[in-house]
């Protein structure tokens, strides 16, 4: 496998590769504001004979690029947006932020889009090298964090015409992803009500931010009484000024609201939509709602699952120096967690006691570098985390896969994250990725029985579901709107 052309074309790339990681790691844009991010990789896969397509389906920061003629028609999902107030110095083993730097990379996606686009290469390469049919197209989606791009583009019929798309994120693990993940839908509610002086005419006044803590009060009560695995989470974005004797005639809080099922969140929407009403008959406000964003529940192929693990078997992981290797262990001591917190979670999963105990011997390992074995009999279990990668997996059969690229027990969105994000195992791990999701192209290319199974698998899993797409009159909205 490792010494197929079409992927050690990669290798030939790396440098150029990681510096356009590093380069987005720089830019650390928000959603839908990732001009900079989305000019360097289109720039990029132009260089490499890609047909650029920019922007694309009605989003500023979407673009597609694509490569080859006829079936199978081959999705590689790219993202590139950063996360707010993640500001920090690169390389650094403490919380340091940088200079000039307000947002940062503390999901990874610098190094998620770029190993993406490595994918693509590889793919090109193949289809350059034996003349086969098929056609690979890189899918540039903005807006990840908050902002459900991929739904948006989902909208718009990005992805119903794929035979399969295939995406990567990095993580601490190198294994298949096997979780589903929560849909949501994310709202701003808005309060308002009349000013007045707090101290000499308080009876004359109508607090909108009264109305607001009241509606988040009422919510954290609705907590007790939905199902275990919802989520609801908020941020006030507005209180209506700083001044305490005056009566806030004006507040808004945006809410994030989350569950397994599609149809579940529309249910617990708008039961937090009856909080909302109540808390402004209780101030004598009014309210109103912005419908933002919604984005479906993964749900995964486990055709395209088990084609992604024997890719994994057949491909040389990355190799670490010695120095790499304390580079990881000076992160974990960050952390106050117990040693293989995420192996531990996978382990519950498994069925196979040997392939826990392979796990429980690596617990301490200062990298993750090894494969997280694949059960196919395996629980799928929704995670608390979700991802417009959802829609995609409505749109046509989908799957994805962790790779290692951080230190063990570093957590999610973190400072730890956007310290590492410029560093070797970041670097050595989106190659990986890259190589891994052209191996597995390629082999669904020349199995076409497979993309048959892939497909045959997706219609049963939805048949009689309807895809619930994000409401014609909603835009995007990008991050830094909701900034104060």
């Amino acid at each position: 496998m490792a010494n197929e052309a079409y992927l050690s074309i990669l290798d030939q790339k790396r440098e150029k590769l990681f510096g356009l990681s590093d380069a987005i790691w720089e830019a650390a844009e928000l959603a839908f504001s990732e001009r900079k991010s989305a000019e360097l990789l289109t720039e990029a896969l132009a260089e490499e004979g890609f047909e650029v397509t920019s922007p694309a389906y009605g989003v500023e920061t979407a673009f597609t690029a694509k490569f080859g003629s006829g079936r199978p028609f081959i999705g590689i999902l790219g993202e590139f947006d950063a996360l707010a107030g993640l500001s920090q110095e690169a390389g650094v083993v403490e919380k340091r932020a940088k200079e000039g730097m307000k947002s940062g990379h503390g999901c990874g996606h610098n190094m998620l889009g770029v190993g993406a686009l490595a994918g693509a290469i590889a793919v090109k390469e193949y289809l350059q090298q034996t003349g086969a049919s098929g056609t690979v197209v890189y899918y540039g989606c903005p807006g990840e964090e908050g902002g459900s791009g991929k739904a948006f583009m989902a909208r718009e019929g990005a992805f119903k015409d794929l035979d399969c798309a295939l995406t990567w994120h990095p993580g601490e693990v190198n294994a298949v992803y096997t979780d589903a993940s929560l849909a949501n839908i994310q709202v701003l509610y808005r309060f308002r009500g009349i000013s007045s002086h707090a101290a000499g005419a308080p009876e004359m006044g109508r607090s909108a931010l009264d109305a607001l803590e009241l509606m988040n009060i009422g919510t954290n009560f609705l907590r007790e009484h939905m199902i275990q695995e919802a989520r609801v989470h908020y941020a006030i974005t507005d209180t209506g000024g700083v001044s305490p004797n005056v009566v806030q005639n004006y507040a808004e809080a945006i809410y994030l609201i989350r569950a397994p099922k599609v149809g579940q969140t529309q249910e617990l929407f708008a039961r937090v939509n009856k909080i909302a009403e109540g808390a402004a008959m209780m101030t004598e406000t009014s309210t109103e709602r912005e419908f933002i964003k919604s984005c479906s529940n993964f749900v995964s192929n486990r055709v395209l699952e088990k084609e992604i693990y024997r890719a994994m078997q057949g491909l040389p992981l990355p190799a670490y120096e010695k120095a790499e290797y304390a580079y990881a262990e000076s992160y974990t001591k960050t952390v106050a967690a117990e040693p293989g917190k995420t192996l531990d979670k996978i382990k519950e999963t498994f069925i196979e006691s040997e392939n826990a105990a392979f796990l429980e011997e690596r617990k301490k390992s200062a990298i993750y570098d090894f494969v997280v074995p694949y059960e196919e009999r395996h629980p799928v279990k929704a995670g608390g985390g979700s991802t417009d990668v959802g829609d995609v997996s409505w749109q046509c059969p989908t799957a994805q896969f962790w790779a290692a690229c951080w230190a063990p027990n570093t957590p999610g969105h973190s400072w730890q994250i956007v310290s590492q994000g410029t560093g070797p195992i970041a670097h050595e791990g989106l190659l990986y990725a890259g190589k891994l999701l052209g191996a597995t192209a390629v082999s669904l290319i020349e199995q076409p029985e497979t993309l048959a199974a892939a497909r045959t698998e997706f219609e049963a899993k939805f048949a009689g579901q309807t895809y619930a797409p994000i409401p014609s009159g909603v835009k995007p909205r990008p991050m830094g709107d909701f900034a104060k």
